[in-house]
């Protein structure tokens, strides 16, 4: 009996927590791995710099890390690539309303290291939305180069890039709760 109420609680938890909308995925070189979600709300911690979990309706995400295959030596598979700075501008389709955020680093134990940000969505959550994620690479002066990498990539990570989505819904995941 024990093992059959694990086992509900386990599908449960997993069912609840890993359900993410993948908005897009993208490769930039020299090999970093873009995963953009839409998630579940959530309660995020310190509550001074993040929107109460009541006025949001989702958690908008970017998952950036080394891929597993063609990176630069050195690099750790799957490893979380930090100081990016991230901002995604979500479009109502139907009236034209936006919502423009920044992403910040976030910690959590499903995705561990990764950019997010609790929104609520500038219409109603059954409308469509264009998302545009803008991604920058490190401040000149928050990351240091050394000789071996400028060598062989230059000074920068990679040059700022947009990549946008559209007709992505959101309905299924802000009606979803955690708890």
């Amino acid at each position: 009996m024990k093992y059959i109420i694990t086992l509900i609680y386990l599908i449960t938890y997993l069912n609840v927590y890993s359900q993410e909308l993948v908005i897009g995925e993208e490769r930039l070189e020299p090999g970093i791995v873009f995963i953009f979600e839409g998630a579940v709300k959530d309660i995020v911690f310190p509550k001074s710099n993040n929107l109460d979990e009541s006025l949001t309706n989702v958690h908008i995400e970017a998952r950036v890390n080394w891929g597993d295959k063609n990176i630069p030596s050195g690099t750790p598979p799957g490893g979380f690539v930090p100081y990016l700075n991230i901002n995604a501008i979500i479009t109502n389709e139907n009236t034209g309303q936006r919502t423009f955020i920044d992403l910040i680093p976030h910690l959590n134990l499903i995705d561990n290291f990764h950019y997010a940000r609790n929104i609520s969505l500038p219409g109603e959550v059954d409308d469509l939305y264009e998302v545009v994620f803008v991604v920058h690479p490190p401040e000149k002066l928050t990351l240091s180069f050394h000789k071996d990498w400028s060598d062989s990539f230059s000074f920068k990570l990679f040059e700022t890039v947009r990549f946008e989505y559209r007709n992505i819904d959101f309905k299924e995941i802000a009606e979803s709760s955690r708890r």
